[in-house]
Formats: C-alpha cells, sequence, structure tokens
C-alpha cells in the first residue's frame, strides 16, 4: 500500500516526538534546603576547604599519610577499580562507531553430474572472498548515547569511591596516630604514679620500723602501688597493636612507628562547616550515590529505548554490508572486474519480544528507584553523622575547664593530705585516695584530648576534608 505524504510526516512526527521523550537529559537530585545540621551556622566556609597537609600540623603525622596514600592497599584496588571503570567507558563509546572487520573466505564446492553414479562429483567449484564488513547501529532514541552516559556515571562513582577510600585512609591514620600519642602519654602518666608510689612505700617501711605507721599502712601503699604497675602491661600491649594496625594502614609490615607527643597537636575549634547542602554535596559517599543513581537513571531510559525501531547496517560476509574482492581464481584475484560491494540495511521494530522488554524497563525502573532511595539514605545518614560530631565536639571541649579545676583541686588535696599525715592528723588511706583520683582525672584528661583531636578529624572527613 502506498503512504500519502501526510501519512509519512505524521509518522516522522510521531517517532521525533517519541525520540524527544526518550532523550530527556539528567538533572541533579534535589534535596530540600533545609539545614541537615541541627543547631548549624549559614556561614560558608568550611573547614573541608582546607588541604589536609595544612589541616595537620604535624611533620611526623604528614609524612606518614603520604606514605599511606602510597602504600595502602585498599587505595590501590580502588585506584584499580577507576582503570576498569575507564576501560568500560571507553568500549562503550566504541559503540557509537562503525565496527569494521576484514574478512577472508574460500570455498570449494563439488557436485555430481551425470545419473546411475556416473562422473559422481564430477563437477567442481571455486570462489575467493576477501571483504571489509561493516556494521553499525544509528543512535536514533538514545540508547546508546543512554548507555554511555551510564558507564560514565559509573566511572565517576569508582571515582568519588576512591575518594571516599583516600578521606577513610587519611582520617584513619590520624585517628590511630593520636591513640598513639595518648597511649604514650598515659603510659608516661602510669608510670609516673608508680615510681611516686614506690617511694612512698619505701617511706611507709621506715615509718613503721621506727614505730609511726602500722603495718596494715604499708600493706595499702603496697597495694595502691601494685594497682598502677599491673595497667603497664596493658598499656604496652595496646601502644604495640595501635602500632601494629597502624602500619597495616600504612602498607607496611607491622612494626614501631616514629611519632612526636601529644602536646604538640591542635584540634581545630572553629566547626566551621558551611552550608549544609553544599557540605553534603561535597562528601565522597553522596557523591559516589549520586552517580550511582544517574546510572540506573540512564539504564533505565536505555531500557526504554530498546523497545522503539533500531536502525541498523548489518554485518557478515555473505549477506552483510561489506566491500571488498571475489573471484572463481586467484591469479584474477585482484582485477578491477572482481569489485563486490554488499550494502544491508534494517529497520526493525520488536513485536513478540515486547514484553520481556517491558519487564526489563519495569526491572530498570525499580533498580532507579532504589538507588535514589539509597541515595537520600546516604544523604539522611551523613547529615545525621555531622550533626552528632559537631555537638560532641562542642561537648567535649566544655569539659576541659571543669577538668583542669577537677586536677588542680586533685593536687591541692594530695599536697594537703601528705601535711596532715605528717602532722598524725590524716591516715594514710586518705593520702591514697586523693593519689588515686588525681592518676584517674589524669589519665582522663588524656582520653578528653584524645577525644577532641578524633572529633577533629571526624569533621573534617565528615564535611568532605581530605580530597585533592
Amino acid at each position: 500500500m502506498k503512504m500519502k505524504p501526510t501519512h509519512i510526516l505524521l509518522t516522522v512526527a510521531i517517532l521525533t516526538w517519541q525520540g524527544c521523550s526518550v532523550r530527556n537529559s539528567y538533572e541533579s537530585v534535589k534535596v530540600s534546603p533545609e539545614s541537615y545540621f541541627r543547631d548549624g551556622n549559614l556561614d560558608m566556609a568550611t573547614i573541608a576547604d582546607i588541604p589536609w597537609r595544612a589541616y595537620f600540623n604535624d611533620p611526623v603525622l604528614v609524612s606518614l599519610i603520604e606514605e599511606g596514600i602510597e602504600g595502602n592497599l585498599d587505595l590501590e584496588s580502588a585506584v584499580s577499580a577507576i582503570r576498569q571503570a575507564e576501560a568500560s567507558l571507553a568500549a562503550t563509546r566504541a559503540a557509537f562507531f562503525p565496527q569494521v572487520s576484514l574478512a577472508a573466505q574460500a570455498t570449494h564446492t563439488r557436485t555430481s553430474i551425470g545419473t546411475e553414479g556416473k562422473n559422481v562429483f564430477g563437477y567442481k567449484a571455486n570462489d575467493y572472498t576477501l571483504a571489509a564488513v561493516v556494521s553499525w547501529e544509528a543512535d536514533i532514541w538514545g540508547k546508546l548515547s543512554r548507555q554511555n552516559r551510564a558507564q560514565y556515571a559509573a566511572y565517576l562513582a569508582s571515582v568519588e569511591y576512591a575518594n571516599l577510600v583516600t578521606t577513610s585512609l587519611i582520617a584513619n591514620i590520624a585517628t590511630s596516630y593520636y591513640s598513639l600519642l595518648a597511649l604514650d602519654r598515659q603510659l608516661e602518666i602510669t608510670r609516673n604514679t608508680a615510681g611516686v608510689l614506690d617511694q612512698t612505700v619505701r617511706t611507709m617501711e621506715a615509718l613503721m620500723k621506727a614505730g609511726e605507721q602500722t603495718g596494715a599502712a604499708v600493706q595499702q601503699s603496697l597495694a595502691a602501688y601494685y594497682s598502677a604497675v599491673v595497667t603497664i602491661p596493658d598499656l604496652e600491649a595496646n601502644i604495640r597493636q595501635t602500632e601494629n594496625s597502624l602500619s597495616v594502614l600504612l602498607g607496611r609490615m607491622p612494626g614501631s612507628i616514629e611519632r612526636t607527643s601529644i602536646d604538640l597537636q591542635h584540634a581545630d575549634t572553629t566547626f566551621a562547616h558551611g552550608l549544609p547542602m553544599l557540605s553534603l554535596a561535597r562528601r565522597p559517599d553522596v557523591a559516589e550515590a549520586e552517580q550511582q543513581f544517574r546510572q540506573q537513571w540512564e539504564l533505565a531510559g536505555a531500557a526504554r529505548a530498546a523497545m522503539y525501531p533500531s536502525l541498523t547496517l548489518g554485518g557478515g560476509t555473505s549477506s552483510g554490508s561489506s566491500i571488498g574482492l571475489t573471484a572463481t581464481t586467484l591469479s584474477g584475484f585482484f582485477k578491477p572486474e572482481n569489485l563486490i560491494v554488499n550494502l544491508i540495511g534494517g529497520l526493525a521494530q520488536p513485536i513478540f519480544a515486547g514484553r520481556q522488554l517491558r519487564s526489563a524497563y519495569e526491572s530498570a525502573r525499580e533498580s532507579q528507584l532504589q538507588a535514589l532511595l539509597n541515595f537520600e539514605s546516604t544523604v539522611l545518614q551523613a547529615a545525621e553523622e555531622v550533626s552528632n560530631i559537631l555537638y560532641s565536639y562542642r561537648s567535649s571541649l566544655s569539659k576541659n575547664p571543669t577538668r583542669e579545676k577537677q586536677i588542680e583541686a586533685l593536687e591541692t588535696a594530695v599536697y594537703y593530705t601528705e601535711q596532715l599525715l605528717r602532722a598524725g592528723e590524716a591516715t594514710y588511706t586518705e593520702v591514697l585516695t586523693a593519689k588515686q583520683d588525681l592518676l584517674s582525672a589524669q589519665l582522663n584528661q588524656v582520653s578528653d584530648r584524645l577525644e577532641q583531636l578524633q572529633y577533629s578529624v571526624t569533621l573534617y572527613r565528615a564535611l568532605g576534608g581530605g580530597m585533592e
């Protein structure tokens, strides 16, 4: 049946409208503009803008982080995933161009002639073909473009994953390093306290011989001394384990770690976190989740485009699109009259595979929805993390003045009880209690210091700091 011009124009208009609806462009996911950080400010400044080499002021720590970035196995694996995604992206982009291959074929045919068994396989024929075979699909509905953009989103997601591994690695190295410094200080305080208690035991033994103290007082002083000494092996074991863990992060065999002291460390107290939406957007885990959603969004579009007609230039040595030479003898193979061109194109509209294609599209849409929900969940969890860190960090800093006063009061209490003991107006139990309380407060002060240093690191990481 011959189509009228109006029918042709109507068909073209419908196909054009369908093509536009299939080719709609991706737009970034919109999140609520509300402040995700509870009690946060609206300052544009953020500590995440500070390069990590400037954020950490200890040159030894900076050197360890550099070593970790060079040698960490998890980071090397993430970088390998990027190279893998790049290769897949290059393969996807190649689909836009015609696929050309060189095909050579030699055919030898024998047939029977005559009857009653005469001249069996008596006739023979040869055919030689050398051709360049071309295959290509026109990207009318954007199926190939969407597959390419989906692979590009997968590539970007792999980059963001590597950024996530990098920021986590930097934070883990810094927190482990600070833990090591805190253990050093706690071991130092414990040993000093044990030394003081050992001297006290000797003093009590001398006083007992002079008849000024009882044996019970000596035993109490010994118990206090042993109570301090017994914690030293645990601290030493924790130091060794922390050194080993940090060595693994650096990509080296377990061993000792060079370090400074906790007194030289300074925690950031500006709490500059920038606008919530911008701060969350720069986090690698949030960016990775969005790229994963974008990938599924593009794949859903490609699945939808697969339900529309496809225009192809077919390939094959006998029936596909090709250009080359064919002859019955090799001697005359390269003569101009043996040149052959075979062009075959096709427009195919899926019919019986419609339910299969529809199911694939519906499955892709559900994958898209799951990726969107994962993105929204990642944003909420990131906001929760930053909000918790901000409040906990401020709360930890607020303990410092009180802790200083507590230690000052306990030092005074130790001094007074020792004076009263010499005057016979206090028992040695009171002195021991004061000294044990002072030791506990000093160790807690080190824990407070470690807590604040680690909060400064986790806040820096939670805001997306550490990427270069």
